[in-house]
């Protein structure tokens, strides 16, 4: 594994930033740039594009990495059964309330007024009364009559539609699968690609999750999963679905359709503290500085949105079309490092969070607690650093919920292990480092600390690492005073 130095270009924040790759980043110079700025974790969304242009980004994002010498995670989203509506007369339809429309079968309308879906059972699956929500939510309309061929429905929303964009059935049970053939075909190519997460969209139940997993599992692949919750049924399933799944984005622009976007916010405080309980990292996203895809600087609301979800907890906060399609992609991610920064100082005000459950039957107690007391320490202490050898990452993820506010540098000997470390709010993965000899490995932490400015003499340390025994791998806390 080459040999990494610990970013001095920039203070990282503490808070992980996940950036969309498209049209506006698609060149190698562009993503390395966006490191430089503050990505952690690239996404690639797989409802756009093709296969050999995913293939041929993914190549891009880990060509970036090396040229900028950190690790950087990827996010494969999958697309999810996305409803979306049919070819329109001239591409575009007005909608005024009070107006009658229908949706009829095929794939392209023809008359004045009626509309389509690409998805064949819509008409069979409606019920009288049901609401439809066209356009991110802007059109709603209400169901009055159905027949075999076409459902009758009332505008109640005014606003114009155009052809391919999405269709919200807010409280419909549709057979749809969640995990459809395109999807589990991208999903195994993620995994025999090293994707490091897949994203999987419109999540209903902890089901999907393990059939996804499992899929991944047949690939041999470490590749984890982020379970997007953006369907009322996931909230009625989120407690079982947070702990199926590896990880968790709040995906605000199709839950603020499914359910009533004043509950929005409020639903968000509740994943993430869930997010919280399960000790599962979670992703903030859908127009976090959505103006800056036209402008070089946020609006003030959306700025306060960026900071408000750092105070409620989360690990990572998401752009997507501010870097996919924005003008202005390297403003935005600096953009959010700094309100990142900014905010990061008032969340340390925060209430500490509980002490580790120990009788927890998933976590070995002498790692949780020896964990849990390196940050303490830490803390105590004023230390510029905690170090911890994570093999998995699975340690180096408990120290990040654990919410400590002390740098955590991670290292371990797998690459992958390293980048999943991106998305883990407060620490910084470092490759090429002795995991298995305590000492060198805290005199390489200090040598690359001193080289990037994050050390100085007189400064303080606390590794946490293992003697080798069985019964933990992480059974020593040492406290390290730097040297003149």
């Amino acid at each position: 594994m080459p040999e990494q130095k610990l970013p001095a270009s920039r203070r990282p924040s503490q808070t992980k930033i996940v950036a969309t790759v498209g049209p506006a980043t698609s060149e190698t110079p562009v993503m390395a740039s966006l490191i430089r700025a503050g990505v952690d974790v690239f996404r690639v969304n797989t409802a756009h594009g093709s296969r050999e242009e995913h293939q041929q980004r993914v190549e891009q994002i880990r060509e970036a990495a090396r040229e900028v010498g950190q690790p950087i995670a990827i996010l494969v989203d999958l697309a999810g059964p996305k409803i979306r509506l049919g070819e329109l007369p001239k591409g575009q339809y007005r909608c005024m309330a009070g107006d009658q429309v229908r949706f009829v079968r095929g794939e392209s309308a023809t008359a004045k007024g009626d509309l389509t879906s690409n998805y064949p059972r819509l008409i069979d699956e409606l019920a009288v009364g049901d609401r439809i929500v066209l356009a991110d939510g802007t059109v709603a309309l209400i169901v009055e009559e159905l027949a075999k061929e076409a459902a009758t429905c009332r505008v109640i929303q005014t606003g114009l539609i155009r052809s391919r964009q999405g269709v919200n059935l807010p409280g419909v049970k549709l057979s749809v699968p969640t995990l459809g053939e395109i999807d589990r075909d991208n999903a195994v190519w993620a995994a025999r690609a090293g994707v490091d997460f897949v994203g999987l969209s419109f999540v209903r139940s902890a089901g999907d999750i393990r059939q996804l997993k499992a899929l991944i599992a047949a690939e041999n692949a470490p590749t984890q999963v982020i379970a997007k919750i953006e369907k009322p049924e996931a909230l009625a399933d989120l407690e079982e679905i947070v702990e199926a799944t590896d990880g968790v984005m709040v995906a605000r622009g199709d839950l603020g359709v499914e359910i009533d976007i004043a509950e929005v916010p409020v639903v968000q405080k509740k994943i993430i503290t869930a997010c919280h309980r399960h000790r599962k990292p979670v992703i903030i996203a859908t127009q976090m500085l959505d103006s800056m895809q036209h402008s070089r600087l946020p609006t003030r609301a959306e700025a306060t949105d960026v900071a408000n979800a750092i105070l409620d907890g989360a690990d990572a906060c998401m752009l997507s079309g501010e870097t996919a399609i924005g003008q202005y992609p390297r403003e935005a991610v600096e953009m959010m490092h700094r309100i990142a920064l900014a905010t990061e100082p008032l969340y340390r005000n925060r209430p500490p969070l509980p002490a580790p459950d120990l009788d927890d039957p998933e976590v070995n107690p002498i790692t949780e607690a020896t964990g849990y007391t390196a940050g303490r320490l830490a803390e105590k202490l004023d230390a510029q650093l905690i170090v911890v050898a994570s093999a998995s990452g699975r340690t180096a993820l408990r120290m990040s919920k654990n919410r400590h506010f002390v740098p955590t540098v991670g290292v371990s000997d797998s690459e992958s292990t390293l980048r999943r470390m991106c998305l883990y709010w407060g620490v910084i993965p470092l490759s090429g480092a002795p995991t298995d000899d305590p000492a060198a490995l805290m005199q390489h932490v200090i040598s690359q600390g001193r080289s990037a400015g994050y050390l100085a003499s007189g400064d303080r340390i606390v590794l946490l690492a293992g003697t080798g025994t069985p019964i933990s791998k992480h059974n020593m806390v040492v406290v390290h005073q730097v040297e003149e």
